[in-house]
């Protein structure tokens, strides 16, 4: 049975850790998915959650009932300077630890790196994978990879080829739907990326966003013309170019039984209503 977690980054200015796990509750969900915030673990730094952060998180998870199901660390792992390589993989090695106390069975993580260097970064990520993966294996946890938008791999296909190259069984592909048309330059074809991604997907993310490659690539404006960004959004479904129904409908037919997370950003001031209609509408979809 999917597993419908809630990403908590709208409520992160305000609340706590431990005060998001009550608020997930409050919301209906029943699981969570931690993405990074300065007080706990934070972009590209070494995580700063303590004895005393785990013990309030814990705590709460017991009133609740509310199950830490993610983490979502992103470190640059696969960086061109060692150095950085290193430190991304000793944050990551910490992270890990945090992931065991809070028995947080899983970790979603970017491939990171630089789409004008793909070559040297898939070496550094390699030799990242080789330090970290014993670790993952003994501690008995899942690890989920997507490709963001300016990592070193892109692209769907690609990125799905590079988990199975993998090869490890606690090693998985991470669909998010507000990156499909990255994913896809532009196609949007999210039945046939699922279809790729086969029985290697264990993981989405689900929320909207508008075809950056549209209407003349005038969807969204970056100044100067031809700047190497990239852009896009985390809507709730319904403002977006995102074909939910195709969606949800390749999702139920390849009888997906991952986890399923909300992961809207940006509309903080109507988080609790968002977060509600998205749960009942993903229940409804995929029978949850």
């Amino acid at each position: 049975m999917v597993k419908i977690a809630l990403d908590p980054a709208m409520y992160h200015p305000t609340l706590s850790v431990a005060d998001e796990v009550r608020k997930a509750a409050e919301l209906g969900y029943e699981y969570l998915e931690l993405s990074p915030r300065g007080d706990f673990f934070s972009w590209h730094r070494y995580p700063t959650a303590g004895d005393a952060e785990l013990k309030s998180v814990k705590d709460a998870m017991r009133e609740t009932g509310v199950t830490m199901q993610t983490l979502v660390p992103v470190y640059n792992w696969s960086s061109q300077r060692e150095d950085e390589r290193a430190a991304a993989v000793r944050n990551f090695r910490r992270l890990l630890e945090i992931a065991v106390e809070l028995d947080c069975p899983m970790v979603n993580s970017e491939l990171s790196g630089d789409p004008n260097d793909p070559q040297h970064c898939d070496a550094s990520f390699r030799r990242s994978m080789d330090e970290l993966l014993p670790h993952i294996e003994r501690y008995g946890l899942e690890l989920n990879l997507e490709a963001h938008p300016y990592d070193f791999i892109e692209l769907n296909d690609a990125a799905v080829d590079l988990v199975r190259g993998i090869n490890k069984p606690y090693v998985n592909y991470l669909f998010c739907a507000p990156h499909a048309f990255h994913l896809s330059d532009g196609a949007g074809d999210v039945r046939r990326m699922i279809d790729y991604a086969g029985d290697r997907l264990a993981h989405v993310h689900l929320a909207d966003v508008f075809n950056h490659t549209i209407n003349g690539g005038l969807r969204y404006i970056t100044n100067p013309p031809g700047a190497d960004v990239r852009v896009h959004q985390h809507n709730e479904i319904g403002n977006g170019d995102v074909p939910w129904d195709e969606l949800f409908g390749a999702l139920r037919d390849t009888r997906f039984d991952g986890v399923a997370t909300v992961c809207v950003f940006g509309w903080n001031e109507r988080a609790d209503e968002i977060h509600k209609a998205m749960l009942e509408r993903v229940t409804k979809e995929l029978g949850a």
